[in-house]
C-alpha cells in the first residue's frame, strides 16, 4: 500500500495520506512564489517548528520534512535548506578544522555558515464535534514561507480535511 492511499484502519485524524497530499501542495506552492521562483541566487531555507493545536499527538514536523524531501529530490537548485538542527556538529567540525586537528580543502577561517532568506513554518488546527453518532474532525494545515530579513510573510498556503467516523482510532 502507498502512503497516499486510505486504508482499513483510518481514523478521523491525521493519516499518511493527508500528509502527501499537505507537503505536495505546500511545495509546489512554495516553488510557485515569485521570491523562489525569480530569485537572482539560491535562497535558502530555516525550518522553524510546526505548532500543532489539533488533538493528535502527531510527530508535526513530519509536514516540514517531507515537503524539505520533496524539494531536495525534485527542485534540486531552486532551493536550499539551512541544517540549522545540526549547528552544534557543524561548530565543532568548524573548530576542529580551526585548531589543525582535521583537514581542510578551504581555509578555515572564513565564516561560511548561510544566512536564511527565508523561514518555513506550519500550524495544525481543528474543530472536532463528537455525539452519539461519531465524530467528525476538521483539520486545518496552513504553511507560511516568511522573509527572515523583512519579516512579511511571501507565502502562504492551507489545506483543509474533514473526516467522520464511527469511533477515534488511536493515534501515536
Amino acid at each position: 500500500m502507498k502512503a497516499d492511499e486510505r486504508g482499513f484502519v483510518a481514523g478521523t485524524g491525521v493519516e499518511s495520506q493527508d500528509l502527501v497530499r499537505v507537503a505536495d501542495k505546500m511545495a509546489r506552492g512554495i516553488l510557485a512564489v515569485p521570491q523562489v521562483a525569480r530569485a537572482q541566487g539560491t535562497p535558502r531555507v530555516v525550518l522553524d517548528p510546526v505548532v500543532n493545536e489539533t488533538r493528535f499527538p502527531i510527530s508535526k514536523d513530519i509536514f516540514l520534512t517531507r515537503i524539505r524531501a520533496q524539494l531536495n529530490s525534485q527542485a534540486t537548485g531552486k532551493v536550499l535548506f539551512l541544517a540549522r538542527d545540526k549547528m552544534t556538529a557543524l561548530e565543532r567540525e568548524r573548530d576542529l578544522k580551526r585548531s589543525g586537528q582535521v583537514t581542510t580543502g578551504s581555509d578555515p577561517n572564513t565564516v561560511e555558515f548561510k544566512g536564511a532568506d527565508f523561514f518555513l513554518t506550519g500550524k495544525l488546527s481543528s474543530l472536532t464535534t463528537r455525539s452519539s453518532k461519531g465524530v467528525s474532525d476538521y483539520i486545518l494545515y496552513t504553511f507560511q514561507l516568511i522573509d527572515a530579513r523583512t519579516s512579511d510573510i511571501v507565502w502562504e498556503g492551507f489545506e483543509e480535511i474533514k473526516k467522520q467516523g464511527l469511533e477515534d482510532a488511536v493515534y501515536r
